[in-house]
């Protein structure tokens, strides 16, 4: 099982939501940012460098906040994170970023791994 982790990034009340800009299949979908966990890597370092490289920013990995099937073989995990340095911007991957309320999460179409996460998260902001 490929572990995919994604980072529900929250700040001053508002969580960070990105705008997938590829695969085609997904392109145009929101998402929280993240990637794979690598061969012999933890899921929170994992989650620590796919900010990095995807957003430019050093994040401080929480509690799991739930986990969804992607595809057969692709599990996705997400945990609520905090911005420790640096302003996002969209490196690799999406070609849009958005800080969302509470009251804004149903404005972006989610994909739909993500979508079982918002309940849980709308307990942090």
């Amino acid at each position: 099982m490929q572990i995919v982790v994604g980072a529900a990034i929250v700040h001053a009340g508002r969580v960070l939501a990105a705008r997938r800009s590829a695969p085609p299949a997904v392109a145009g979908g929101w998402e929280f940012p993240g990637g794979k966990v690598e061969p012999g890597e933890s899921p929170e370092d994992a989650l620590a460098r796919e900010c990095r490289e995807e957003l430019g920013v050093t994040v401080g990995v929480g509690a799991r906040l739930g986990t969804a099937d992607i595809q057969p073989g692709f599990e996705l995990h997400v945990y609520a994170a905090t911005l420790l340095a640096g302003t996002p911007a969209p490196l690799e991957d999406h070609d849009e970023l958005r800080w969302l309320t509470a009251a804004e999460l149903d404005d972006v179409p989610w994909l739909a791994a993500d979508r079982p996460v918002l309940p849980t998260l709308l307990r942090l902001l």
